[in-house]
């Protein structure tokens, strides 16, 4: 019998290279290449005819229609999607081993099924008593909620089709466990990872179901599989959270029918996950009385204002190096605003540790955060709590200049909402009308910033 043909496939562009070697081919990344068996020549032309043919079209004469959203009854996970999910949308969500998205997913098609939508569970990594003790742990309903255990992507298609009525939302749980008997390889390969995404996703632009499906994650946090993965998909989401905490977020990196960034907050509890409905709580930490190194920002998560709390300790460095530690916020970005600290406003951190910190394991991306570490830091340096219902945002620039945010009505109006009472701002994002209760401080430059912090 003949010996079956091996090829290394790249794990991150899905490039195939005859021989193993260090360096992808494609995409020039090191140590990708995995072992993988070379498809047949049966399968060489399964894509032929799948399609109808398509003909010329003035995109001014096309007149499209709005989809309308099925809700999940999920209301923090509608929020993610951009108000709920798409007939036809193919959805990916992935995150660390145990840290709920079965569980979501288990709780959102339950709703779904008790509001008489017709959905399907299909699960590849467990089987049916699994399912059904988790189900029951959890207390969510099961009527109407139909399971498959199966791992063949020819009998998971099979039975879509052969559903009457027509399945709303189906959910693959993983499309690591799955596998084409096109293909030789084994389930969890990037040949069958990319194939089986294909074909589910080709089956849903053609029926109109919703499918979702449930990604394994790298040890550096990245979805397993080809890169490609995520081009096919319309939405990514991504799972995060503290293992340790009983808070998980869930934000959107990619979505076609909503806008990115956006995050569901959520608690997780002995019945489930539960949305929170207001997750600043969740950043803001109670102290009995004003303590230094603290001050808290408005971010802009999507749609949403988020009040998020940053600490700073600088304390004496006993080394020759000092540290410079950050959790949530860029690294290399504290080093920078720590230089403009020094030459515009003459404050002096380079025997100094520094370490910053934003509460409650959210991560902040955005450059509006600047200012409020900036005040933490020079808060913690002179020992001096800032005012306890003090808020500050606004970007830094290596001139000593403070850029405006985007979106800075919406930060004001959510900080007074909460009952803060001083705002410390760019310039530019000053209100046109007062806002009531509030007293906005506007500054563009970094000196005259750190002379505003202690006036209040």
């Amino acid at each position: 019998m003949a010996k079956a043909k091996s090829v290394y496939c790249c794990s991150e562009c899905g490039a195939a290279s005859p021989k193993w070697q260090g360096q992808c081919p494609g995409c020039g990344l090191w140590n990708t290449l995995v072992e993988t068996l070379a498809e047949t020549s049966a399968a060489a032309n399964r894509y032929a005819g799948a399609g109808t043919t398509a003909r010329l079209q003035q995109l001014s004469e096309i007149r499209p229609r709005e989809e309308p959203r099925l809700p999940s009854g999920v209301e923090e996970f509608d929020r993610v999607l951009g108000g709920g999910l798409v007939a036809g949308g193919v959805v990916l969500i992935g995150g660390d081993p145990g840290i709920g998205k079965s569980t979501l997913l288990l709780q959102a098609l339950s709703k779904m099924a008790a509001a008489r939508q017709v959905v399907l569970y299909v699960s590849g990594e467990e089987s049916a008593e699994q399912v059904a003790l988790r189900a029951r742990r959890l207390q969510v309903p099961t009527e109407g909620l139909a399971l498959l255990a199966e791992i063949s992507l020819e009998r998971v298609l099979s039975t879509l089709a052969g559903q009457k009525p027509a399945v709303a939302v189906a959910v693959i749980d993983s499309i690591q466990t799955m596998y084409s008997e096109a293909l030789q390889s084994a389930p969890g390969s990037v040949a069958q990872v990319r194939e089986c995404a294909a074909q589910l996703t080709r089956y849903a632009k053609q029926t109109g179901t919703c499918i979702i499906l449930v990604g394994h994650v790298t040890k550096e946090g990245a979805l397993a599989g080809p890169r490609v993965l995520e081009h096919i998909v319309d939405t990514v989401l991504y799972f995060e959270g503290d293992p340790h905490s009983s808070f998980r977020l869930v934000r959107a990196v990619k979505n076609r029918f909503g806008a990115v960034n956006e995050l569901g907050v959520f608690a997780m509890t002995e019945r489930g996950l539960r949305g929170v409905s207001n997750p600043s709580a969740l950043f803001l930490s109670q102290h009995e009385q004003a303590v230094s190194g603290s001050c808290v920002m408005v971010t802009q998560e999507g749609t949403r204002p988020l009040l998020v709390e940053i600490q700073a300790l600088v304390d004496a460095s006993h080394s020759s190096s000092p540290r410079r530690l950050t959790v949530g916020l860029e690294q290399n970005r504290l080093a920078m605003l720590l230089a403009v600290l020094h030459r515009h406003a003459g404050l002096v951190c380079f025997d100094q540790d520094v370490f910053v910190n934003a509460v409650g394991g959210v991560r902040i991306a955005e450059p509006a955060a600047d200012l409020a570490v900036l005040s933490a830091i020079v808060s913690s340096l002179k020992n001096k709590p800032l005012h306890d219902k003090l808020i500050a945002f606004g970007e830094v620039g290596l001139a000593g200049e403070i850029r405006p945010a985007p979106r800075g009505q919406e930060r004001l109006k959510e900080a007074a909402k909460l009952g803060f009472t001083h705002a410390l701002i760019p310039k530019a994002n000053a209100p046109k009308q007062p806002i009531a209760g509030l007293t906005v401080i506007a500054v563009d430059r970094v000196g005259t910033a750190v002379d505003q912090l202690f006036e209040f």
